[in-house]
């Protein structure tokens, strides 16, 4: 539904040297929902992802529709999947060990004081954070999120055609 309405393009693709014009959606047309209504608080509710949710899973509970998935997206300014959604647990356990490799995923990722800043390990007041702590934190982080109420469903949708 969200690309449904954007203009169409000749876009010149170089496959084995030949050029070929093909028609596609123009993406780089980029919607923004209006930001007075983002800007005014009281009219969405935060929303905590639970895991195995997409943006369809959460359309579908907020507006009644999959294909309100956009609007979830847009509102959050979240605009990729895999890096700006939360992974599962199990997702994220596999990200961990790829990136630190089996056997370091509890090895010391940085250390902090008191206050939670990052400080050298020298530092009297350094408690270690290993690397499975710092990335569960950091997908927590991208678990809350902001839904727009669904009496405003209307309004977003009106702006969305509108913009075309």
């Amino acid at each position: 539904m969200y690309f449904k309405k954007f203009p169409k393009m000749l876009y010149d693709f170089r496959i084995n040297g030949d050029t070929k014009g093909v028609v596609v959606k123009d993406i780089s047309r980029n919607v923004r929902v209006r930001n007075e209504i983002l800007a005014n608080v009281t009219l969405y509710d935060e929303y905590d992802i639970i895991d195995g949710e997409t943006p369809e899973i959460i359309a579908e509970k907020k507006y009644g529709s999959p294909l309100y998935h956009w609007v979830v997206m847009l509102c959050n300014e979240k605009f990729n999947y895999i890096d700006d959604f939360p992974q599962s647990a199990y997702e994220l356990e596999q990200h961990i060990t790829t990136k630190y490799g089996a056997g370091n995923e509890y090895n010391t990722h940085h250390y902090i004081d008191s206050n939670k800043n990052w400080v050298d390990s020298s530092n009297p007041e350094a408690t270690s954070v290993s690397n499975y702590d710092y990335e569960y934190a950091e997908n927590e982080k991208r678990r809350r999120i902001k839904l727009i109420d669904p009496t405003l469903l209307q309004i977003i949708l009106k702006n969305y055609k509108d913009s075309f």
